[in-house]
């Protein structure tokens, strides 16, 4: 089936129906995954999906409907729920796809698919994961047993088409691997976690070391304790760090920003940070798991900058909610087939320093480094961060003993202000969020 003409004749549809402005966006996709236990096959599953939303506008009113089924029937059916819908709907005069003056040209996506991936044999998965397995249980004997060890694929493509000129289509490609161990030193248990997830095959962290480096993360917490409470430096792995930046991005959500539900809603163009922060949403990332010519809206993709060099540049809109905030669409319109378009980030992610990892410990006298954070994160209204912590305690730029059930506290605008590190390893470990090593000037650690 040619999905791009389908998409193109339900628009045309719709309007001969009285649509005043039309959409289809359409999804196709296939799935694969496993978990694998004691050398064995615990889960496995394959599907393939469709679908195709359809929303319209008349007088102001809008109305949306999905299915997936492609007959003449039932997509129909869908044009004439989706307008009558908007036929129910209150009129809004900020309602309406993205304009010519959004739409355009794409930008250089590079390749996302990877036919290496598309053509896998069925059983890789399976074999890759038991590797994985066999690999964590060989890299230490304290490893007793496992909560999750897996693989998994994914193809997919998106064709889109509306009445206001926009025509295009991408397909993309995503393989992982994880692993979740669990050590005992006869006393506790502890788990670890690691975790690749990368759109090309030749990118993906081998098996082996995805299993022996989810064992180390295990291992190393076994005879954790608590700390007394205190305040000093506090070192996030990328991992962590990640979340931090989604609290960020979340602070950064146009919506929020508007509603005034945003720590950052009246600081755009402040100062929050040293130089040596930037924070980015880039939708043409190259390799990127996010990356994608167009949003769920139809809008290119960029490269928007959040934090540039220390200063708040901007924030993340969809085209209506940068219709209420009197401000352009960033290209940031996330969805599925079966969904309105929301505010989303892509490829987001700090800006890797210039220090290694080791660099940044070593300039710590007495500090600690957080492996895990538990619980909620940040409140991206009063910008307040308290969250239960795991990892490692840091003596003279050396990490010492393991250290859990702590708490984390913080408030975020004085966070960017302590972020005194930045390490050289940027990751994207398991998702489009990204960042390096990230060092605090301090933070509040509570314990005993």
């Amino acid at each position: 089936m040619d999905y791009q003409q389908l998409a193109k004749k339900i628009v045309q549809r719709a309007k001969k129906k009285g649509a005043q402005q039309a959409e289809a966006f359409l999804e196709v996709g296939r799935q694969g995954s496993v978990r694998v236990h004691q050398g064995q096959i615990e889960d496995l599953t394959q599907s393939t999906s469709k679908g195709v939303g359809v929303r319209v506008l008349v007088k102001g009113r809008l109305g949306f409907a999905y299915t997936s089924d492609f007959e003449n029937a039932a997509l129909d059916h869908i044009i004439d729920q989706a307008l009558k819908l908007a036929g129910a709907a209150a009129p809004n005069k900020l309602n309406g796809l993205p304009s010519g003056k959004d739409l355009g040209r794409f930008g250089d996506t590079g390749q996302l698919f990877d036919t290496k991936v598309a053509e896998l044999p069925g059983d890789w998965k399976i074999k890759a994961a038991l590797e994985v397995e066999k690999a964590a249980r060989a890299e230490d004997s304290r490893v007793v047993a496992f909560n999750a060890v897996g693989a998994g694929d994914f193809v997919s493509e998106v064709y889109m088409a509306s009445t206001e000129g926009m025509t295009g289509a991408y397909s993309g490609t995503y393989v992982f691997l994880y692993a979740m161990p669990v050590a005992s030193d006869g006393a506790g248990l502890q788990t670890g976690y690691w975790v690749d997830y990368k759109r090309f095959l030749d990118d993906l962290d081998t098996p082996e070391s995805i299993g022996r480096e989810a064992t180390r993360r295990a291992v190393r917490m076994l005879g954790a304790r608590r700390v007394k409470t205190q305040q000093v430096p506090v070192v996030l792995d990328p991992l962590v760090a990640s979340s931090f930046v989604s609290d960020l991005a979340a602070a950064a959500n146009g919506n929020a920003v508007y509603q005034g539900a945003s720590v950052l809603a009246p600081l755009k163009g402040k100062k929050l940070a040293g130089p040596h922060v930037t924070l980015v949403d880039d939708g043409l990332l190259p390799r990127g798991l996010a990356t994608a010519p167009f949003d769920g809206e139809g809008v290119p993709t960029r490269r928007t900058p959040i934090l540039d060099k220390g200063v708040l540049s901007g924030f993340l809109y969809d085209a209506f909610t940068a219709r209420k905030a009197k401000a352009r669409t960033t290209g940031n319109a996330s969805r599925g087939y079966n969904a309105l378009p929301s505010i989303g980030a892509t490829n987001l992610y700090l800006e890797a320093g210039t220090k290694s990892p080791e660099e940044l410990l070593r300039e710590v006298d007495s500090g600690f480094y957080v492996t895990a954070l538990l619980g909620q994160g940040t409140d991206p209204v009063t910008g307040e961060l308290s969250a239960g912590a795991n990892g490692l305690w840091i003596e003279k730029g050396e990490l010492t003993h393991p250290v859990q059930e702590v708490t984390v506290a913080g408030n975020l605008l004085q966070m960017l202000q302590d972020l005194d590190g930045l390490g050289s390893d940027l990751q994207f470990r398991g998702g489009s969020v990204g960042a390096p090593t990230v060092r605090f000037r301090q933070l509040t650690v509570s314990g005993e």
